[in-house]
C-alpha cells in the first residue's frame, strides 16, 4: 500500500471515529433505548434521548419524580434505579451539554435556545396547533423518537 494512501485511510477512520463519538454522545439515537425508560416516561411525553441533558440534571429530575413539573410521575424504587443508571451512563457529556440548564429543562438550555432562535423558529411556530410547545420535538423533528434530530429531516408544521 502507497504511504499516501494508508495517510488518507488513517485520517478518514480517525474522522469517522471522531464522528461517531460526536453522534452517538449528542444525538442519541446510537444509544440503545433502555424499555423501563421508553415505558415509563414516554407514556406522557416523548422520551428524550439522555444526551440532551448533564448526569447531574437527570439525577435531580429522577429524585424529584413526585412533583416532575407539576406531575406526580412516581416510580417503584427498582425502576428509578434502573432508569437513573441508564440516564446518568448515557447523559450530555461534549461540551454544549456539559451546562446544566434553568430547572434541568432541555428547551431552556444554552444549545437549545441557540439552534431555536427566534431567526430559525419564529415565536408563532411554537403557539401552532401541530406544535403546542418547545417540548414537543416530534411535532417538527420527523425521527425524533429515533432520536434523530438532524436538519434534514425537520418539517414545520403550517
Amino acid at each position: 500500500m502507497k504511504h499516501s494512501t494508508f495517510k488518507q485511510l488513517a485520517l478518514c477512520g480517525l474522522l469517522l471515529a471522531g464522528t461517531s463519538a460526536a453522534l452517538a454522545d449528542s444525538k442519541g439515537p446510537m444509544v440503545p433505548p433502555l424499555p423501563k425508560y421508553q415505558q415509563e416516561c414516554a407514556a406522557c411525553h416523548m422520551a428524550y434521548p439522555p444526551g440532551m441533558l448533564p448526569a447531574a440534571s437527570w439525577t435531580r429530575m429522577m429524585g424529584s419524580l413526585n412533583k416532575h413539573y407539576g406531575t406526580d410521575a412516581s416510580l417503584d424504587e427498582m425502576s428509578v434505579r434502573e432508569i437513573s443508571g441508564w440516564l446518568k451512563a448515557n447523559a450530555g457529556t461534549y461540551k454544549r451539554v456539559s451546562e446544566e440548564p434553568p430547572q434541568d429543562r432541555i428547551t431552556k438550555s444554552a444549545w437549545f435556545l441557540r439552534k431555536h432562535n427566534e431567526r430559525e423558529v419564529p415565536p408563532a411556530v411554537w403557539k401552532r396547533a401541530a406544535v403546542g410547545s418547545a417540548s414537543n420535538c416530534a411535532a417538527c423533528h420527523t425521527n425524533a423518537a429515533q432520536g434523530s434530530f438532524s436538519e434534514r429531516d425537520i418539517k414545520i408544521p403550517r
